[in-house]
């Protein structure tokens, strides 16, 4: 099976190709969801989150508060690195449990959804990886209306990850999200034609 790490930046477009991706019958695999999956209330690791992060890392009813949490570790590295640490071994193994069931059934291809490939140094787990990218100014403008932060904020969020253009360098394939949905879609259809190509 050929497994495809799917990446890019904040507000790159990431998800949009994941979409386009799934409406075309094949299998996402998505790092966030998995993560949100592997601390569930009543995970070791949501114990371990609340122990580090305290009561307000917790909602009434018992979940966590991401937006809180985000809140905290974008401002300070040390803490994300905290998180980080408690997060993503967890993912890992839960990735690679997931890789080897869609093997086992047979699947002939699949994409591994995932924002810090490049940042956690991922590559070599992936049989091939194309990064979605846009302008800065277009990745700075979606990230403020998308989640309402401020010029600041979204500054500072984008700056957490490797530059678009680095990631872009770094690999075999590039899906180009400069314009609207229509031109997004002609890009991952020509994505999937030269993988396919490759494959036969």
């Amino acid at each position: 099976m050929l497994w495809i790490g799917l990446t890019g930046g904040i507000a790159s477009g990431k998800s949009s190709v994941s979409r386009l991706l799934r409406q075309k019958g094949y299998t996402v695999v998505d790092a966030d969801e998995l993560a949100r999956e592997v601390a569930q209330k009543g995970t070791p690791a949501h114990f371990e989150i609340v122990t580090v992060f305290g009561p307000n890392a917790v909602l009434p009813n018992g979940e966590l508060n991401r937006a809180k949490i985000g809140e905290i570790v974008f401002k300070d590295r040390s803490r994300l690195a905290d998180l980080e640490r408690i997060i993503h071994p967890r993912v890992r193994t839960l990735a690679a449990e997931k890789r080897a069931e869609l093997a086992a059934k047979g699947e002939n291809l699949a994409f591994y959804d995932i924002p810090l490939l490049f940042e956690k140094k991922m590559q070599t787990l992936f049989d091939r990886i194309v990064v979605v990218v846009c302008s800065p100014e277009i990745q700075l403008e979606r990230l403020m209306k998308r989640n309402q932060f401020s010029f600041e904020e979204a500054e500072r969020r984008i700056r957490t990850q490797m530059p678009i253009g680095e990631k872009a360098k770094l690999a075999a394939d590039v899906i180009e999200n400069h314009g609207g949905l229509a031109e997004l879609e002609r890009e991952v259809d020509g994505f999937l034609k030269k993988i396919h190509q490759a494959q036969t």
